[in-house]
């Protein structure tokens, strides 16, 4: 079936998305060309919006400023920094209202095919050096690439004089933490071990 071009051209942006296939794609541009136009130029506008959103300087979490809410939230506890794999982990962990300090977002993990000299690594390590750190939680997911990646920053914060702990097995293995309920979350951060 042939759709104008503007319809492809969305169809094909939906596409692209992760766990969007075609016809779900195609269901997605339908709904939304039936919506009133308020809603469609909200829509819009709220798409544009993304592109004034950047990461931020210090922990790499999504801001729309130089530092992040965090970062420039000075309530927050810098003595603790907690490193996740991706920003909806961010989001995971503040759900359980259980953690109160800074976090470091890698950008993904360590995987057979990927340079690490992509993951915010350097970054972490200086974080951790050149301020009042005195604890850094490993919050990858407990994945065997999750587990791979934290053992790795174990190794490269070894120098250092901070505790590196690692979430406790609340988790089931193989889970994402974006998907966990807050309970096993908290268990998870509460019950951290040190890594040795």
């Amino acid at each position: 079936m042939r759709y104008p071009k503007a319809f492809e051209s969305l169809i094909t942006h939906f596409a692209s998305l992760p766990s969007i296939g075609p016809k779900m794609a195609e269901r997605l541009v339908l709904y939304l060309f039936k919506q009133e136009e308020g809603k469609i130029v909200a829509f819009a506008e709220s798409l544009e919006g993304l592109k004034h959103l950047s990461s931020c300087r210090e922990c790499f979490y999504i801001s729309e400023s130089e530092l992040c809410g965090f970062c420039s939230d000075s309530s927050r506890d810098r003595t603790t920094i907690c490193v996740v794999e991706e920003p909806l982990d961010v989001i995971a962990i503040e759900r359980t209202g259980s953690y109160c300090g800074l976090y470091h977002v890698l950008g993904g993990v360590l995987d057979a095919g990927r340079d690490d000299s992509i993951l915010r690594i350097a970054e972490l390590k200086q974080r951790a050096t050149g301020s009042a750190v005195t604890e850094v939680i490993l919050a990858t997911n407990p994945t065997t690439e999750g587990d791979m990646t934290a053992f790795f920053l174990r190794t490269k914060l070894a120098d250092l004089p901070v505790k590196v702990t690692r979430i406790a097995r609340g988790m089931a293995t193989g889970g994402d933490i974006e998907y966990a309920d807050e309970l096993t979350l908290t268990s998870s951060l509460t019950n951290r071990q040190e890594l040795v």
